[in-house]
């Protein structure tokens, strides 16, 4: 991946209080691709002792952006569309996104959450909506 892309995706990340407040971490960056992880912790899991839907999907959707930030523009999520499939109560997760195609104003990317023992725990795709040239803007 080129530096420049690369410095403009771990710039929005560290502006992304809201990743590692869930602690989510970037594990992994291409372009068009972004893998972000989620060690479970007391704070991820539902009153059942699995992990919260709603830790399932700031997963998946802190994994869309990246992966659609390595064009260099802005994003934000327009929509998603999430399946539950299976779930797990300790270890870690991954979140693995794929842009699927780029348009001029939209971003349709593909993300697949696995368990430590690489089980598809979740699927999702989102669509991201381009608020801005990012690296114009940044330099």
């Amino acid at each position: 991946m080129e530096e420049k892309l690369y410095e403009h995706v771990l710039r929005r990340d560290g502006m992304n209080a809201f990743m590692r407040h869930n602690f989510n971490e970037r594990v992994e960056v291409d372009r068009d691709y972004g893998v972000c992880r989620l060690v479970i912790r007391p704070e991820s899991l539902n009153p059942f002792g699995m992990v919260h839907g709603g830790a399932l999907c700031t997963l998946a959707d802190n994994a869309a952006g990246i992966a659609a930030h390595t064009d260099g523009r802005l994003y934000v999520t327009q929509s998603s569309t999430f399946y539950f499939l299976k779930n797990q109560g300790s270890g870690t997760i991954y979140a693995t996104a794929r842009v699927r195609h780029r348009g001029r104003s939209t971003v349709l990317v593909a993300v697949d959450i696995t368990g430590d023992n690489g089980r598809l725990l979740a699927t999702a795709e989102f669509t991201m909506f381009c608020v801005g040239d990012g690296i114009a803007k940044e330099s």
